[in-house]
Protein backbone atom coordinates (compact mmCIF):
# COMPACT_ATOMS: atom_id res chain seq x y z
CA UNK A 1 0.00 0.00 0.00
CA UNK A 2 1.43 3.42 -0.95
CA UNK A 3 2.30 6.10 1.59
CA UNK A 4 -0.62 8.41 0.76
CA UNK A 5 -3.25 5.68 1.18
CA UNK A 6 -1.66 4.41 4.38
CA UNK A 7 -1.51 7.97 5.74
CA UNK A 8 -5.20 8.54 4.99
CA UNK A 9 -6.05 5.32 6.83
CA UNK A 10 -3.92 5.88 9.95
CA UNK A 11 -4.49 9.65 10.27
CA UNK A 12 -8.19 9.20 9.49
CA UNK A 13 -8.51 6.50 12.15
CA UNK A 14 -6.82 8.78 14.70
CA UNK A 15 -9.22 11.63 13.83
CA UNK A 16 -12.23 9.33 14.29
CA UNK A 17 -10.81 8.31 17.67
CA UNK A 18 -10.34 11.93 18.80
CA UNK A 19 -13.79 13.01 17.67
CA UNK A 20 -15.40 9.95 19.25
CA UNK A 21 -13.73 10.73 22.57
CA UNK A 22 -14.87 14.37 22.32
CA UNK A 23 -18.49 13.30 21.81
CA UNK A 24 -18.28 10.76 24.65
CA UNK A 25 -16.76 13.24 27.10
CA UNK A 26 -18.46 16.48 26.02
CA UNK A 27 -18.71 19.17 28.68
CA UNK A 28 -22.10 19.90 30.20
CA UNK A 29 -21.08 22.62 32.68
CA UNK A 30 -18.51 25.37 33.08
CA UNK A 31 -16.67 23.22 35.66
CA UNK A 32 -16.29 20.40 33.12
CA UNK A 33 -15.41 22.87 30.35
CA UNK A 34 -12.70 24.61 32.41
CA UNK A 35 -11.17 21.84 34.56
CA UNK A 36 -12.80 18.55 33.40
CA UNK A 37 -14.85 18.36 36.60
CA UNK A 38 -11.68 18.15 38.72
CA UNK A 39 -11.74 14.34 38.94
CA UNK A 40 -9.17 13.15 36.37
CA UNK A 41 -6.92 10.26 37.48
CA UNK A 42 -3.26 11.29 38.04
CA UNK A 43 -1.92 8.83 35.42
CA UNK A 44 -4.41 10.02 32.80
CA UNK A 45 -3.65 13.62 33.72
CA UNK A 46 0.08 12.86 33.43
CA UNK A 47 -0.45 11.62 29.87
CA UNK A 48 -2.65 14.61 29.02
CA UNK A 49 -0.09 17.01 30.52
CA UNK A 50 2.71 15.38 28.52
CA UNK A 51 0.66 15.67 25.31
CA UNK A 52 -0.28 19.26 26.15
CA UNK A 53 3.33 20.18 26.79
CA UNK A 54 5.00 18.17 23.98
CA UNK A 55 3.82 20.30 21.11
CA UNK A 56 4.70 20.29 17.44
CA UNK A 57 7.90 22.00 18.52
CA UNK A 58 8.85 18.94 20.58
CA UNK A 59 7.71 16.32 18.09
CA UNK A 60 8.50 17.93 14.74
CA UNK A 61 10.99 20.70 15.30
CA UNK A 62 13.22 19.92 18.29
CA UNK A 63 15.04 16.96 16.70
CA UNK A 64 15.27 19.03 13.51
CA UNK A 65 16.93 21.84 15.45
CA UNK A 66 19.44 19.46 17.01
CA UNK A 67 20.00 17.83 13.61
CA UNK A 68 20.94 21.15 12.01
CA UNK A 69 22.51 22.92 14.99
CA UNK A 70 24.19 19.96 16.67
CA UNK A 71 25.36 20.75 20.19
CA UNK A 72 23.81 24.24 20.06
CA UNK A 73 20.36 22.69 19.66
CA UNK A 74 20.69 21.10 23.09
CA UNK A 75 19.57 24.39 24.70
CA UNK A 76 16.01 23.58 23.69
CA UNK A 77 16.28 20.09 25.17
CA UNK A 78 17.72 21.37 28.45
CA UNK A 79 15.43 24.36 28.76
CA UNK A 80 12.12 22.61 28.14
CA UNK A 81 12.98 19.61 30.30
CA UNK A 82 14.35 21.70 33.17
CA UNK A 83 11.35 23.98 32.97
CA UNK A 84 8.92 21.16 33.50
CA UNK A 85 10.84 20.02 36.61
CA UNK A 86 10.69 23.59 37.92
CA UNK A 87 6.96 23.73 37.29
CA UNK A 88 6.26 20.33 38.86
CA UNK A 89 8.28 20.95 42.03
CA UNK A 90 7.89 24.65 42.73
CA UNK A 91 4.57 25.80 41.32
CA UNK A 92 2.02 23.09 40.50
CA UNK A 93 1.11 21.96 44.05
CA UNK A 94 0.70 25.51 45.35
CA UNK A 95 -1.38 26.67 42.41
CA UNK A 96 -3.58 23.59 42.76
CA UNK A 97 -4.06 24.33 46.46
CA UNK A 98 -5.08 27.88 45.60
CA UNK A 99 -7.94 26.29 43.65
CA UNK A 100 -8.54 28.70 40.76
CA UNK A 101 -9.33 27.73 37.18
CA UNK A 102 -6.78 29.87 35.37
CA UNK A 103 -3.56 31.84 35.81
CA UNK A 104 -5.35 35.21 35.41
CA UNK A 105 -7.76 34.00 38.12
CA UNK A 106 -4.79 33.39 40.42
CA UNK A 107 -3.19 36.73 39.56
CA UNK A 108 -6.47 38.65 40.03
CA UNK A 109 -7.24 37.14 43.44
CA UNK A 110 -3.68 37.05 44.76
CA UNK A 111 -3.06 40.67 43.80
CA UNK A 112 -6.60 41.72 44.84
CA UNK A 113 -7.14 43.68 41.65
CA UNK A 114 -9.36 43.52 38.57
CA UNK A 115 -6.67 45.46 36.69
CA UNK A 116 -4.13 42.75 37.55
CA UNK A 117 -6.59 40.14 36.25
CA UNK A 118 -7.08 42.09 33.01
CA UNK A 119 -3.33 42.50 32.45
CA UNK A 120 -2.88 38.77 33.05
CA UNK A 121 -5.65 38.01 30.53
CA UNK A 122 -3.93 40.15 27.90
CA UNK A 123 -0.58 38.45 28.60
CA UNK A 124 -2.20 34.99 28.44
CA UNK A 125 -3.84 35.71 25.11
CA UNK A 126 -0.63 37.18 23.68
CA UNK A 127 1.48 34.21 24.83
CA UNK A 128 -1.03 31.60 23.67
CA UNK A 129 -1.52 33.13 20.23
CA UNK A 130 2.24 33.22 19.70
CA UNK A 131 2.52 29.61 20.80
CA UNK A 132 -0.44 28.32 18.81
CA UNK A 133 0.94 29.85 15.60
CA UNK A 134 3.77 27.33 15.78
CA UNK A 135 1.32 24.46 16.31
CA UNK A 136 -0.83 25.35 13.33
CA UNK A 137 2.31 25.67 11.24
CA UNK A 138 3.25 22.16 12.33
CA UNK A 139 -0.15 20.84 11.22
CA UNK A 140 0.30 22.51 7.85
CA UNK A 141 3.76 20.98 7.37
CA UNK A 142 2.46 17.47 8.08
CA UNK A 143 -0.60 17.71 5.85
CA UNK A 144 1.25 19.42 3.00
CA UNK A 145 3.50 16.41 2.61
CA UNK A 146 1.49 13.36 3.53
CA UNK A 147 -1.94 14.36 2.24
CA UNK A 148 -0.36 16.19 -0.71
CA UNK A 149 -2.18 19.44 -0.12
CA UNK A 150 -0.79 22.94 0.26
CA UNK A 151 0.02 24.29 3.71
CA UNK A 152 -3.06 26.55 3.74
CA UNK A 153 -5.38 23.59 3.19
CA UNK A 154 -3.51 21.60 5.83
CA UNK A 155 -3.95 24.35 8.39
CA UNK A 156 -7.68 24.63 7.60
CA UNK A 157 -8.16 20.86 8.13
CA UNK A 158 -6.35 21.10 11.47
CA UNK A 159 -8.48 24.09 12.48
CA UNK A 160 -11.67 22.14 11.80
CA UNK A 161 -10.59 19.16 13.92
CA UNK A 162 -9.42 21.29 16.86
CA UNK A 163 -12.56 23.43 16.69
CA UNK A 164 -14.76 20.37 16.97
CA UNK A 165 -13.34 18.78 20.08
CA UNK A 166 -12.30 22.02 21.82
CA UNK A 167 -15.64 23.76 21.44
CA UNK A 168 -17.70 20.61 22.13
CA UNK A 169 -15.66 18.95 24.87
CA UNK A 170 -13.85 21.78 26.63
CA UNK A 171 -11.22 20.62 29.13
CA UNK A 172 -13.06 17.35 29.74
CA UNK A 173 -13.01 16.42 26.06
CA UNK A 174 -9.48 17.73 25.58
CA UNK A 175 -8.13 15.75 28.55
CA UNK A 176 -9.21 12.34 27.32
CA UNK A 177 -8.43 13.24 23.70
CA UNK A 178 -4.91 14.18 24.81
CA UNK A 179 -4.48 10.81 26.52
CA UNK A 180 -5.13 9.15 23.15
CA UNK A 181 -2.91 11.69 21.36
CA UNK A 182 -0.04 11.03 23.74
CA UNK A 183 -0.21 7.28 23.04
CA UNK A 184 -0.18 8.00 19.29
CA UNK A 185 2.71 10.48 19.40
CA UNK A 186 4.82 8.32 21.76
CA UNK A 187 4.43 5.23 19.55
CA UNK A 188 5.07 7.32 16.43
CA UNK A 189 8.25 8.82 17.90
CA UNK A 190 9.80 5.63 19.27
CA UNK A 191 9.03 3.08 16.53
CA UNK A 192 11.11 4.67 13.72
CA UNK A 193 13.89 5.53 16.19
CA UNK A 194 14.17 1.87 17.23
CA UNK A 195 14.06 0.69 13.61
CA UNK A 196 16.80 3.07 12.46
CA UNK A 197 18.97 2.47 15.53
CA UNK A 198 18.98 -1.27 14.78
CA UNK A 199 19.72 -0.63 11.08
CA UNK A 200 22.62 1.76 11.71
CA UNK A 201 24.24 0.45 14.91
CA UNK A 202 22.59 -2.87 15.79
CA UNK A 203 21.44 -1.37 19.11
CA UNK A 204 17.67 -1.50 19.72
CA UNK A 205 17.81 1.34 22.28
CA UNK A 206 18.11 4.60 20.29
CA UNK A 207 19.25 6.58 23.34
CA UNK A 208 22.36 4.36 23.39
CA UNK A 209 22.55 3.58 19.69
CA UNK A 210 23.41 7.10 18.53
CA UNK A 211 26.60 6.96 20.60
CA UNK A 212 27.49 3.46 19.38
CA UNK A 213 29.65 2.14 16.56
CA UNK A 214 28.23 1.90 13.05
CA UNK A 215 27.31 -1.66 12.08
CA UNK A 216 30.22 -3.39 10.33
CA UNK A 217 32.65 -0.59 11.20
CA UNK A 218 34.85 0.50 14.08
CA UNK A 219 33.82 4.13 13.56
CA UNK A 220 31.42 5.66 16.03
CA UNK A 221 28.34 7.31 14.55
CA UNK A 222 29.01 10.71 16.13
CA UNK A 223 32.64 10.62 14.98
CA UNK A 224 31.46 10.00 11.42
CA UNK A 225 29.01 12.90 11.68
CA UNK A 226 31.71 15.22 13.04
CA UNK A 227 33.95 14.26 10.11
CA UNK A 228 31.22 14.77 7.53
CA UNK A 229 30.31 18.14 9.06
CA UNK A 230 33.90 19.38 8.95
CA UNK A 231 34.45 18.14 5.37
CA UNK A 232 31.28 19.81 4.14
CA UNK A 233 31.87 23.20 5.74
CA UNK A 234 29.51 22.83 8.70
CA UNK A 235 30.46 23.41 12.33
CA UNK A 236 31.47 20.23 14.18
CA UNK A 237 28.28 18.49 15.27
CA UNK A 238 29.37 17.84 18.87
CA UNK A 239 30.87 21.31 19.48
CA UNK A 240 28.93 24.47 20.26
CA UNK A 241 29.27 27.81 18.48
CA UNK A 242 26.87 29.95 20.54
CA UNK A 243 28.23 32.30 23.18
CA UNK A 244 27.96 31.11 26.77
CA UNK A 245 25.72 34.02 27.76
CA UNK A 246 23.28 33.32 24.92
CA UNK A 247 23.15 29.61 25.78
CA UNK A 248 22.42 30.50 29.40
CA UNK A 249 19.74 33.06 28.57
CA UNK A 250 17.95 30.84 26.02
CA UNK A 251 17.98 27.88 28.42
CA UNK A 252 16.72 30.02 31.31
CA UNK A 253 14.00 31.62 29.16
CA UNK A 254 12.73 28.20 28.09
CA UNK A 255 12.85 26.92 31.68
CA UNK A 256 11.01 29.74 33.39
CA UNK A 257 8.75 30.17 30.35
CA UNK A 258 7.65 26.56 30.75
CA UNK A 259 6.85 27.20 34.40
CA UNK A 260 4.73 30.20 33.39
CA UNK A 261 2.76 28.65 30.52
CA UNK A 262 -0.93 28.98 31.37
CA UNK A 263 -2.12 25.99 29.31
CA UNK A 264 0.21 23.63 31.23
CA UNK A 265 -0.52 25.11 34.66
CA UNK A 266 -4.29 24.67 34.25
CA UNK A 267 -3.81 20.91 33.89
CA UNK A 268 -3.06 20.65 37.61
CA UNK A 269 -6.57 21.91 38.43
CA UNK A 270 -8.16 18.86 36.78
CA UNK A 271 -7.19 16.38 39.54
CA UNK A 272 -9.11 15.93 42.82
CA UNK A 273 -6.36 16.68 45.39
CA UNK A 274 -3.07 18.55 45.81
CA UNK A 275 -1.35 15.17 46.28
CA UNK A 276 -2.76 14.09 42.91
CA UNK A 277 -1.26 17.20 41.30
CA UNK A 278 2.20 16.10 42.49
CA UNK A 279 1.60 12.51 41.32
CA UNK A 280 0.38 13.59 37.89
CA UNK A 281 3.42 15.88 37.56
CA UNK A 282 5.70 12.90 38.25
CA UNK A 283 3.91 10.72 35.70
CA UNK A 284 4.07 13.50 33.12
CA UNK A 285 7.83 13.86 33.65
CA UNK A 286 8.29 10.14 33.00
CA UNK A 287 6.21 10.29 29.82
CA UNK A 288 8.03 13.40 28.61
CA UNK A 289 11.43 11.77 29.24
CA UNK A 290 10.56 8.89 26.90
CA UNK A 291 10.32 11.33 24.01
CA UNK A 292 12.97 13.88 24.99
CA UNK A 293 15.76 11.35 25.55
CA UNK A 294 15.05 9.98 22.07
CA UNK A 295 15.27 13.34 20.26
CA UNK A 296 19.11 13.54 20.04
CA UNK A 297 19.20 10.01 18.59
CA UNK A 298 16.63 10.83 15.91
CA UNK A 299 18.50 14.04 15.08
CA UNK A 300 21.79 12.16 14.62
CA UNK A 301 20.30 9.33 12.56
CA UNK A 302 18.44 11.76 10.29
CA UNK A 303 21.50 13.96 9.74
CA UNK A 304 23.80 11.12 8.73
CA UNK A 305 21.21 9.49 6.46
CA UNK A 306 20.30 12.80 4.82
CA UNK A 307 23.91 13.72 4.02
CA UNK A 308 24.69 10.23 2.69
CA UNK A 309 21.52 10.20 0.58
CA UNK A 310 22.04 13.62 -1.01
CA UNK A 311 25.83 13.63 -1.40
CA UNK A 312 26.34 9.90 -1.94
CA UNK A 313 28.63 7.63 0.06
CA UNK A 314 31.73 9.31 -1.44
CA UNK A 315 30.35 12.84 -0.95
CA UNK A 316 30.59 13.63 -4.66
CA UNK A 317 26.88 14.36 -5.17
CA UNK A 318 23.91 12.35 -6.43
CA UNK A 319 22.36 12.64 -9.89
CA UNK A 320 19.11 14.56 -9.52
CA UNK A 321 17.46 12.27 -12.05
CA UNK A 322 18.16 9.37 -9.69
CA UNK A 323 17.24 11.26 -6.52
CA UNK A 324 15.32 9.26 -3.89
CA UNK A 325 11.55 9.55 -3.93
CA UNK A 326 11.49 11.39 -0.60
CA UNK A 327 13.31 14.39 -2.09
CA UNK A 328 10.83 14.67 -4.97
CA UNK A 329 7.91 14.32 -2.54
CA UNK A 330 9.13 17.05 -0.20
CA UNK A 331 9.99 19.34 -3.12
CA UNK A 332 6.26 19.55 -3.87
CA UNK A 333 5.71 21.19 -0.48
CA UNK A 334 8.36 23.86 -1.08
CA UNK A 335 10.24 22.77 2.05
CA UNK A 336 13.09 21.27 0.00
CA UNK A 337 14.64 22.96 -3.02
CA UNK A 338 17.57 22.30 -5.40
CA UNK A 339 19.56 24.78 -7.50
CA UNK A 340 22.13 23.26 -9.89
CA UNK A 341 24.85 25.88 -9.43
CA UNK A 342 27.61 24.12 -11.37
CA UNK A 343 25.30 22.64 -14.01
CA UNK A 344 26.48 19.05 -13.46
CA UNK A 345 23.05 17.59 -12.80
CA UNK A 346 24.11 16.45 -9.32
CA UNK A 347 22.73 17.51 -5.94
CA UNK A 348 25.23 18.58 -3.30
CA UNK A 349 24.61 19.65 0.30
CA UNK A 350 27.20 21.59 2.29
CA UNK A 351 27.67 24.47 4.66
CA UNK A 352 29.63 26.67 2.26
CA UNK A 353 29.39 28.08 -1.27
CA UNK A 354 29.14 24.57 -2.74
CA UNK A 355 25.67 24.09 -1.28
CA UNK A 356 22.84 23.56 -3.77
CA UNK A 357 20.10 22.43 -1.38
CA UNK A 358 17.51 24.32 0.62
CA UNK A 359 16.18 22.09 3.42
CA UNK A 360 13.65 23.24 6.01
CA UNK A 361 14.68 21.94 9.45
CA UNK A 362 11.04 21.27 10.37
CA UNK A 363 10.90 18.29 8.00
CA UNK A 364 13.63 16.18 9.64
CA UNK A 365 11.49 14.04 11.96
CA UNK A 366 8.75 13.62 9.38
CA UNK A 367 11.15 12.77 6.55
CA UNK A 368 13.40 10.55 8.70
CA UNK A 369 11.52 7.27 8.05
CA UNK A 370 11.43 7.99 4.31
CA UNK A 371 15.14 8.77 4.21
CA UNK A 372 15.84 5.45 5.98
CA UNK A 373 13.50 3.51 3.61
CA UNK A 374 11.22 2.32 6.41
CA UNK A 375 7.84 0.70 5.61
CA UNK A 376 4.98 2.99 4.53
CA UNK A 377 2.99 2.25 7.71
CA UNK A 378 5.85 3.68 9.82
CA UNK A 379 5.93 6.83 7.67
CA UNK A 380 2.16 7.20 8.05
CA UNK A 381 2.43 6.61 11.81
CA UNK A 382 4.93 9.46 12.14
CA UNK A 383 2.52 11.74 10.27
CA UNK A 384 -0.25 10.80 12.72
CA UNK A 385 2.13 11.47 15.64
CA UNK A 386 3.08 14.91 14.33
CA UNK A 387 -0.56 15.85 13.90
CA UNK A 388 -1.39 14.52 17.38
CA UNK A 389 1.38 16.63 18.94
CA UNK A 390 0.28 19.81 17.18
CA UNK A 391 -3.44 19.31 17.79
CA UNK A 392 -3.07 18.40 21.48
CA UNK A 393 -1.19 21.57 22.35
CA UNK A 394 -3.35 23.72 20.08
CA UNK A 395 -6.44 22.55 21.93
CA UNK A 396 -4.93 23.37 25.33
CA UNK A 397 -3.85 26.83 24.19
CA UNK A 398 -7.19 27.64 22.60
CA UNK A 399 -8.97 26.58 25.76
CA UNK A 400 -6.82 29.00 27.78
CA UNK A 401 -7.73 31.79 25.39
CA UNK A 402 -11.45 30.97 25.59
CA UNK A 403 -11.48 30.70 29.41
CA UNK A 404 -9.42 33.88 29.76
CA UNK A 405 -12.07 35.75 27.78
CA UNK A 406 -15.23 34.12 29.15
CA UNK A 407 -14.26 33.48 32.79
CA UNK A 408 -11.59 36.05 33.65
CA UNK A 409 -12.58 38.97 31.44
CA UNK A 410 -16.38 38.60 31.34
CA UNK A 411 -17.49 36.60 34.41
CA UNK A 412 -14.95 38.01 36.86
CA UNK A 413 -14.72 41.52 35.44
CA UNK A 414 -17.15 42.96 32.88
CA UNK A 415 -20.27 40.78 33.32
CA UNK A 416 -20.30 39.40 36.90
CA UNK A 417 -24.00 38.43 36.77
CA UNK A 418 -23.67 36.26 33.68
CA UNK A 419 -25.24 32.76 33.93
CA UNK A 420 -23.25 29.54 33.58
CA UNK A 421 -25.01 28.78 30.31
CA UNK A 422 -24.14 32.19 28.87
CA UNK A 423 -20.57 31.94 30.13
CA UNK A 424 -20.20 28.57 28.39
CA UNK A 425 -21.57 30.10 25.18
CA UNK A 426 -19.01 32.92 25.27
CA UNK A 427 -16.22 30.44 26.03
CA UNK A 428 -17.09 28.45 22.90
CA UNK A 429 -17.46 31.61 20.83
CA UNK A 430 -14.04 32.84 21.98
CA UNK A 431 -12.52 29.45 21.10
CA UNK A 432 -14.00 29.68 17.60
CA UNK A 433 -12.61 33.18 17.01
CA UNK A 434 -9.25 32.14 18.45
CA UNK A 435 -9.01 29.19 16.05
CA UNK A 436 -9.54 31.48 13.06
CA UNK A 437 -6.81 33.88 14.24
CA UNK A 438 -4.49 30.96 15.05
CA UNK A 439 -5.07 29.56 11.57
CA UNK A 440 -3.98 32.86 10.03
CA UNK A 441 -0.72 32.80 11.99
CA UNK A 442 -0.27 29.15 11.03
CA UNK A 443 -0.34 30.16 7.36
CA UNK A 444 1.87 33.23 7.95
CA UNK A 445 4.15 32.26 10.87
CA UNK A 446 6.98 34.53 12.08
CA UNK A 447 9.55 31.68 11.92
CA UNK A 448 10.01 27.94 12.00
CA UNK A 449 8.00 25.96 14.54
CA UNK A 450 10.43 25.71 17.46
CA UNK A 451 11.57 29.31 17.02
CA UNK A 452 8.01 30.63 17.23
CA UNK A 453 7.42 28.49 20.31
CA UNK A 454 10.65 29.81 21.87
CA UNK A 455 9.27 33.34 21.49
CA UNK A 456 6.11 32.27 23.34
CA UNK A 457 8.19 30.85 26.17
CA UNK A 458 10.14 34.10 26.38
CA UNK A 459 6.92 36.09 26.63
CA UNK A 460 5.63 33.75 29.37
CA UNK A 461 8.94 34.03 31.24
CA UNK A 462 8.89 37.82 31.18
CA UNK A 463 5.24 38.20 32.21
CA UNK A 464 3.77 35.33 34.23
CA UNK A 465 6.68 33.64 35.95
CA UNK A 466 7.69 36.52 38.27
CA UNK A 467 4.05 37.26 39.15
CA UNK A 468 3.42 33.61 40.03
CA UNK A 469 6.66 33.11 41.98
CA UNK A 470 6.22 36.31 43.98
CA UNK A 471 2.53 35.54 44.42
CA UNK A 472 3.37 32.24 46.12
CA UNK A 473 6.65 32.89 47.92
CA UNK A 474 6.61 36.62 48.72
CA UNK A 475 3.48 37.67 50.54
CA UNK A 476 4.47 41.35 50.66
CA UNK A 477 4.41 41.83 46.87
CA UNK A 478 1.51 44.20 46.18
CA UNK A 479 -0.74 44.69 43.17
CA UNK A 480 1.02 47.82 41.90
CA UNK A 481 4.38 46.05 41.80
CA UNK A 482 3.04 42.92 40.10
CA UNK A 483 1.10 44.84 37.44
CA UNK A 484 4.02 47.16 36.67
CA UNK A 485 6.40 44.21 36.46
CA UNK A 486 4.18 42.21 34.08
CA UNK A 487 3.69 45.19 31.78
CA UNK A 488 7.38 46.10 31.75
CA UNK A 489 8.55 42.52 31.18
CA UNK A 490 6.23 41.56 28.34
CA UNK A 491 6.50 44.97 26.61
CA UNK A 492 10.30 44.88 26.59
CA UNK A 493 10.47 41.24 25.44
CA UNK A 494 7.84 41.65 22.71
CA UNK A 495 9.49 44.85 21.43
CA UNK A 496 12.91 43.16 21.23
CA UNK A 497 11.53 40.16 19.34
CA UNK A 498 9.39 42.26 16.99
CA UNK A 499 12.30 44.56 16.15
CA UNK A 500 14.78 41.84 15.24
CA UNK A 501 12.27 39.50 13.59
CA UNK A 502 9.91 41.87 11.81
CA UNK A 503 11.04 45.51 11.81
CA UNK A 504 14.73 45.00 11.02
CA UNK A 505 15.51 41.30 10.45
CA UNK A 506 18.76 42.20 8.65
CA UNK A 507 20.11 43.42 12.01
CA UNK A 508 19.43 40.07 13.71
CA UNK A 509 23.12 39.33 14.23
CA UNK A 510 25.11 38.63 17.44
CA UNK A 511 26.99 41.92 17.21
CA UNK A 512 23.70 43.86 17.29
CA UNK A 513 22.07 41.99 20.18
CA UNK A 514 22.00 43.53 23.66
CA UNK A 515 24.76 41.88 25.70
CA UNK A 516 24.95 39.16 23.00
CA UNK A 517 21.46 37.83 23.85
CA UNK A 518 19.40 36.53 20.91
CA UNK A 519 15.62 37.12 20.56
CA UNK A 520 15.09 33.49 21.64
CA UNK A 521 16.78 34.22 24.99
CA UNK A 522 15.63 37.78 25.65
CA UNK A 523 12.74 36.54 27.80
CA UNK A 524 15.23 35.94 30.63
CA UNK A 525 16.27 39.59 30.58
CA UNK A 526 12.59 40.55 30.42
CA UNK A 527 11.98 38.39 33.49
CA UNK A 528 14.77 40.14 35.42
CA UNK A 529 13.32 43.51 34.39
CA UNK A 530 9.93 42.34 35.65
CA UNK A 531 11.37 41.48 39.07
CA UNK A 532 13.30 44.77 39.33
CA UNK A 533 10.34 46.95 38.32
CA UNK A 534 8.01 45.05 40.67
CA UNK A 535 10.27 45.49 43.69
CA UNK A 536 10.97 49.18 42.94
CA UNK A 537 7.28 50.04 42.51
CA UNK A 538 6.39 48.04 45.61
CA UNK A 539 8.65 50.25 47.73
CA UNK A 540 6.64 53.36 46.86
CA UNK A 541 3.11 51.97 47.06
CA UNK A 542 0.71 50.65 49.70
CA UNK A 543 1.31 47.49 51.73
CA UNK A 544 -0.51 44.26 50.93
CA UNK A 545 -3.71 43.84 52.99
CA UNK A 546 -3.31 41.45 55.92
CA UNK A 547 -6.03 39.08 54.71
CA UNK A 548 -4.17 38.63 51.41
CA UNK A 549 -0.92 37.93 53.27
CA UNK A 550 -2.74 35.32 55.34
CA UNK A 551 -4.13 33.77 52.18
CA UNK A 552 -0.60 33.48 50.72
CA UNK A 553 0.59 31.86 53.95
CA UNK A 554 -2.22 29.31 53.71
CA UNK A 555 -1.12 28.32 50.19
CA UNK A 556 2.33 27.29 51.36
CA UNK A 557 1.66 25.96 54.85
CA UNK A 558 -1.08 23.66 56.16
CA UNK A 559 -3.32 25.05 58.86
CA UNK A 560 -2.26 24.15 62.37
CA UNK A 561 -4.40 21.58 64.11
CA UNK A 562 -5.66 22.57 67.56
CA UNK A 563 -5.38 19.55 69.88
CA UNK A 564 -7.66 19.53 72.92
CA UNK A 565 -5.89 18.60 76.18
Amino acid sequence: MDIKTMTFLIVGASFILYIGIAIWSRAGSTNEFYVAGGDVHPVANGMATAADWMSAASFISMAGLISFMGYDGAVYLMGWTGGYVLLALCLAPYLRKFGKFTVPDFVGDRYYSQLARTVAVICAIFVCFTYVAGQMRGVGVVFSRFLEVDIVTGVVIGMAIVFFYTVLGGMKGITYTQVAQFCVLLFAYLVPAVFISIMMTGNAIPQLGFGDQITGSETYLLDKLDGLSADLGFAAYTLGSKSTIDVFFITAALMVGTAGLPHVIVRFFTVPKVRDARRSAGWALLFIALVYTTAPAIATFARVNMIDTINGEQSTGTDYAQAPEWIKNWEKTGLIGWEDKNQDGKMFYSGDERNEMKIDRDIMVLANPEIANLPSWVIALVAAGGIAAALSTSAGLLLVISTSVSHDLLKRNLMPDITDKKELFYARLAAGVAIVVAGYFGVHPPGFVAQVVAFAFGLAASSFFPAIIMGIFYKRMNKEGAISGMLAGITFTAAYIIYFKFVNPAANLPQNWWFGISPEGIGTLGMLLNFVVAFVVKQFTAEVPQDVQDMVESIRYPKKQVVNP
